[in-house]
């Protein structure tokens, strides 16, 4: 690649861009959709508790399992059509979901929206690769991109309650439907196709890989490289045990179930990189993740999500349970920290074109881990201005980091690999969000139940429950005395607001790491768009790619 200005996208590639961005919104939404409707589901289908929590997380967990899958098949088969295939799939599991009778039949469709939505996630971003061309509008798209992903997994919430107030739970559902008919009618119409180009002649399909790589002939299959199912599985192995250790981990502490899956995932995630080294086409390209301006956006991309998800049940938690706001109108505050967003991240992205994309991603963090620090210093009488100050600058800052890290990341990657590319970057984040749920999770629980080790009135039932949440604290006090519950329940609410402190402090010394990295590692990479020396400017960057990586 190199750094020539390509040709400026007109109105139809902009109008592309915000139909694609519906499935982004809807995918990221479903993350937290649930949230509110847990409890109709749980009176209407009565699903054991196991079931409930498997509800509530089989869909991110196909999600992050085959998000690798579905880039490389996308670049293989064409972006598009793979946007097209997963609007599908997710349309139908959305109606299936609505009207599910029972709970096995709720999880199965929530994994086939799960497999929906790894269908459209690194395809838009990738599209969003092939779109445009020129850096200073990808930079912009990107930063759309970026905003609505995390915009739509705030919204999911707020959607949820306002739906639940007038109808069903399957509502929550229903939604997607009417907007994947939109984007299977508009899509075909408005957004090119694009893939690595190995049709069965042999010679490149259309779009901007075709021009500027040839494709190459692949004598097994006819010009086609063989999609790996080997390595498919390899993936998933490695993510989905890994992903559902830490998750159970943060939620029940040390087991050995979860211990053995984290060490089984990790095994597996072994095997799968020695493979994709040994292939000619490999599903990663572990070169092109081994350079600077891909690796170290994907880390910090990690990061990024490490602090934003491990925070982000502390924020909606305190707004409930120690300000004492309904659901609903914590999930509509909630919202507020988008307006830090909507400064940051714009102008994060115009900074990006005048000075180094590092120090622009070192900003930032730093940002953020002033908004964190901002955190550590509320109590539970603290006003709510404050409290939305604090997640409007942290978030502001992350958001405006993971934009930068995005578009320097996506613009690293060949055309020809944008959907692997983009598989990876959500990949580390689903990641880093799991880690931070259960590392800052874990750290406010420690700090909650010590203490709370001497907070627990003489005489209060079901003491452990109290010690371990504040909603036992709650659900304990509401079956006590005025006095002793109000006793109680300050107790609980000053052990939980220590914990977020703690946690807090330890998601800005992430922030500050990541904002150190980006600088000192970073650092002229956004500039340095040129091939490695002696790189063959063809699909198959894997000879030069590994030479780097080694």
């Amino acid at each position: 690649m190199d750094n020539t200005p390509g040709p400026r996208a007109g109105r139809k590639e902009w109008t592309a861009l915000g139909v694609l961005m519906l499935p982004l919104l809807l995918v990221s939404m479903d993350v937290s959709v649930l949230y509110f409707a847990i409890p109709s589901i749980s009176e209407d289908l009565e699903p054991s508790a196991t079931q409930q929590l498997w509800i509530l997380d089989m869909y991110g967990f196909v999600l992050a399992g085959l998000l690798i899958t579905m880039g490389a098949l996308g670049d293989r088969i064409g972006r598009r059509r793979l946007v097209l295939v997963g609007a599908a799939v997710f349309g139908l599991a959305s109606a299936a979901a609505a009207y599910a009778h029972s709970a096995e039949l709720l999880i199965a469709v929530r994994a086939l929206l799960g497999l929906g939505g790894a269908a459209l996630m690194p395809s838009t971003l990738a599209l969003v690769r092939n779109l445009f061309h020129d850096e200073k509008q990808r930079a912009k798209a990107v930063t759309l991109w970026t905003a609505v992903l995390t915009t739509g997994i705030s919204l999911g919430p707020v959607v949820s309650g306002l739906l639940l107030e007038h109808f069903w739970w399957g509502s929550v559902f229903l939604i997607n439907v009417p907007a994947m008919a939109l984007l299977l009618a508009l899509v075909p119409f408005l957004v090119p196709e694009s893939s690595t180009g190995w049709p069965s002649t042999g010679r490149p399909s259309t779009g901007p890989a075709a021009t500027e790589h040839p494709a190459t002939e692949h004598p097994a299959t006819g010009g086609r490289p063989r999609f790996d199912l080997l390595s498919s599985a390899l993936s998933l192995g490695a993510l989905l045990p890994v992903i559902y250790g830490v998750k159970e981990w943060a939620r029940h502490g040390y087991a050995p179930v979860p211990a053995l899956g984290i060490a089984v995932g990790l095994l597996f995630g072994v095997v799968f990189m020695r493979r994709q080294r040994r292939l000619e086409h490999p599903m990663i390209d572990l070169g092109l993740l081994g350079r600077r301006a891909f690796g170290g956006p994907v880390l910090a991309n990690l990061l990024a999500m490490f602090a934003t998800v491990g925070m982000a049940v502390f924020f909606s938690q305190y707004l409930q349970s120690v300000l004492g706001q309904s659901p609903l109108t914590a999930a509509l505050w909630s919202l507020v920290p988008a307006a830090g967003v909507a400064v940051t991240a714009p102008t994060g992205a115009a900074l990006a074109q005048r000075i180094d994309r590092a120090y622009v991603m070192g900003g930032g963090f730093a940002l953020s881990a002033c908004g964190f620090l901002l955190i550590t210093q509320l109590q539970t009488d603290s006003p709510l201005w404050y409290t939305l100050l604090g997640g409007s600058v942290y978030a502001g800052g992350l958001v405006a980091a993971m934009t930068i890290a995005n578009e320097l990341a996506l613009g690293a990657a060949p055309p020809e690999r944008a959907g692997s590319a983009a598989a990876v970057l959500e990949s580390g984040q689903e990641l880093g969000g799991a880690l931070g749920m259960a590392i800052l999770g874990s750290v406010g629980a420690a700090v909650y139940s010590r203490d709370m080790a001497d907070g627990v009135p003489a005489g209060v039932p079901h003491a452990d429950a109290v010690r371990e949440t504040l909603g036992g604290a709650a659900a304990v006090a509401s079956e006590l005395p005025g006095a002793v519950a109000e006793t109680l329940l300050t107790a609980a609410r000053e052990a939980f607001t220590h914990g977020m402190g703690i946690a807090a402090i330890g998601a800005a010394v992430a922030m500050s790491g990541a904002g150190l990295f980006s600088v000192v590692f970073l650092r002229g990479a956004g500039r340095a768009a040129a091939p490695v020396p002696g790189e063959p400017a063809a699909p198959d960057h894997r000879p030069a790619s590994h030479e780097a990586a080694l």
